[in-house]
């Protein structure tokens, strides 16, 4: 059964999310665990076909078997963590919640206010990735996403994310469509004032607004927009909330 969930930003403007389920998440870490496995033997293979050149300088420097293959073997673990652990923060903050294994099913990793996810939450929540791996593969995870009314599994408890299904409509996309049609762009000076989390909210209405009631989406408008407005440049004060919040979006990343 589909689950979704509705999140309200402090302005009152509500975002309908669906929910991605237990199969979709379990196929996205299906997908990225051959990828970091191709990875992983690939690096061993190398590794293994350099052996013989570093037995070679280790034993001109004195270096004995022992140490040698201490090192190896502490060089092995790390790269393994790195890879595992590493892999998915690093793919979540250039991706902006998604790893190769999500984007191919249609996922995303946000905050549970539905902003994108930062780098705190991302450490955290693959940090507990690696401990309810250890844990019979994920079976606490499993437990969890079934006991939970929002599919969390325990990283996204302790992180405060919840993972949702992509509209496929990007924000980034939304603006690079946008700046197509604006004939300048708005100042960045004109922007000091207004934080991420204000951005990312004006991002997020403007690729869903189509989705929502038109009494719905005018409502929410005015509420950004008046939240917003006193924080902007003198320039953008003649706008209407639909231009403002419509020039706000169209900004250079």
């Amino acid at each position: 059964m589909e689950r979704s969930v509705t999140v309200r930003t402090p302005e009152a403007i509500a975002f309908y999310y669906e929910l991605a389920g237990l199969g979709s998440r379990f196929l996205a870490l299906c997908v990225d665990t051959v990828i970091q496995v191709a990875v992983l033997v690939a690096l061993l293979t190398v590794g293994i076909a350099s052996t013989r050149g570093v037995t070679a300088i280790a034993s001109s420097l004195h270096i004995g078997q022992k140490m040698l293959g201490s090192s190896v073997a502490a060089a092995i673990i790390l790269t393994i963590f790195v890879l595992f652990y590493g892999y998915f923060i690093a793919f979540e903050m250039l991706w902006s919640g998604q790893t190769p294994g999500k984007r191919l099913l249609g996922i995303r990793v946000v905050r549970d206010g539905g902003y994108p996810v930062e780098l705190g939450g991302s450490i955290i929540r693959n940090l507990i990735r690696v401990l309810e791996f250890g844990f019979g593969f994920y079976c606490l995870s499993v437990i969890s996403m079934v006991l939970s009314s929002e599919n969390k599994r325990l990283g996204d408890f302790a992180a405060g994310t919840i993972v949702v299904r992509d509209r496929g409509f990007e924000v980034s996309d939304f603006r690079t469509w946008r700046r197509t049609l604006a004939s300048d762009h708005v100042p960045s000076a004109a922007l000091a004032g207004l934080s991420a989390d204000e951005l990312a909210l004006i991002d997020r209405y403007q690729a869903r607004k189509t989705s929502l009631e038109p009494a719905a989406a005018h409502t929410a408008a005015a509420k950004i927009a008046a939240a917003v407005r006193p924080k902007v440049g003198a320039e953008l004060a003649g706008l209407t909330d639909d231009e403002l919040l419509l020039k706000i979006a169209s900004r250079d990343a």
